[in-house]
């Protein structure tokens, strides 16, 4: 029988519409929504400060909350398709944190003393921690090549962020108190600071990581069941661990540059959706789970606002504080939780 999923399909992509909405109207300064709608479709208002907070800073973080949330998400389900473990994340191989390693060289290594660490202007930044995430992606696409075990490249990719971590906490230990602030913040996440130019650069990526997702649909329901189960039907394993390692790369890689390791989302949207989408066919779970982590992401940017105050929250302490207390009930209430 034919698996019913268009009607929670639909109803995650009307949740995402009005949190984004939602988003939208929400801010320390107060415009009525239908100020912000006139400014969204001519352009232009008469209160010129109106215009510039609308598309220049609220549009744009709304769209970041779409990108990398649909980003970390469908990252999260390929990793955890792949290695048959529920608890894998976009984080699995690394990638944030040889991010992190490039970024805390940036700010905390000697040469950071010179006194321009604080200075440092976003594309710097998003350079090195492309720069960190691409390495370490080289390093898992050559051990994936050697190691055709799937549990042999998680523990690789394990080993490779517990490495990273332990040079960032040598360089937390001797950099000076404000080099380290400095980075402290970065790695709390942030999903206001991006202009048109990266917006687009984001989107490239989350399109580029969809289509290799999509173009790897059949191998992996077939690796559902294990990769004996996939090698039976003639597909070739290899190949499908390549594509969903890339994917997972470039989803992850682009979005950590941008806006800092952002976790828990990639983790846990695959099974909020799965609640919803009763299926394990990644046809429909592609593109659900990018609603979903869109939906999760523009709502945690609300709460991160304070509405009417001027303070923000950092977003990954929101994901973590808003998300897992959903997952441990919904533990609690399956009593298991299985991919």
């Amino acid at each position: 029988m034919r698996e019913n999923v268009t009607s929670p399909w639909v109803l995650l992509l009307f949740l995402m519409l009005l949190l984004f909405i939602a988003n939208l109207a929400t801010g320390s300064v107060s415009i009525p929504p239908a100020e912000i709608l006139s400014i969204l479709v001519t352009g232009s208002h008469d209160n010129p400060a109106w215009t510039e907070i609308v598309l220049n800073f609220r549009l744009t973080k709304a769209l970041t909350c779409i990108l990398a949330g649909s980003a970390l998400a469908l990252a999260g389900l390929q990793m955890q398709t792949l290695f048959r473990n529920p608890l894998a994340g976009p984080d699995v191989l690394g990638l944030s944190a040889g991010a992190s390693l490039a970024v805390a060289i940036l700010f905390m290594a000697p040469a950071a003393t010179l006194g321009i660490a604080e200075h440092l202007p976003p594309l710097v930044v998003s350079v090195a921690a492309t720069a960190g995430s691409l390495t370490v992606f080289l390093i898992m696409i050559l051990v994936a090549r050697r190691l055709p075990d799937p549990a042999s490249l998680l523990i690789v990719g394990l080993m490779v962020g517990a490495l990273a971590a332990s040079v960032v906490s040598v360089l937390q230990y001797i950099s000076k108190a404000e080099h380290l602030q400095v980075f402290v913040i970065w790695t709390m996440g942030s999903l206001g600071g991006l202009n048109w130019n990266e917006l687009l650069i984001l989107a490239l990526a989350l399109v580029v990581g969809s289509a290799l997702a999509f173009s790897a649909i059949k191998p992996l329901n077939a690796w559902l069941l294990g990769e004996r189960y996939a090698l039976s039907l003639g597909i070739n394993t290899r190949r499908t661990r390549l594509i969903a390692i890339l994917s997972a790369s470039v989803l992850t890689g682009a979005v950590t540059a941008f806006c800092g390791p952002i976790a828990f989302v990639g983790l846990a949207v695959p099974h909020l959706t799965r609640l919803l989408i009763r299926t394990h066919n990644h046809k429909a779970l592609i593109p659900a789970v990018a609603l979903g982590g869109a939906a999760l992401m523009l709502f945690c940017d609300i709460v991160a606002q304070l509405p009417g105050s001027t303070y923000i929250l950092p977003i990954n302490a929101l994901t973590a504080l808003i998300g897992a207390p959903v997952v441990i009930w919904i533990i609690l209430q399956n009593k298991s939780i299985r991919i």
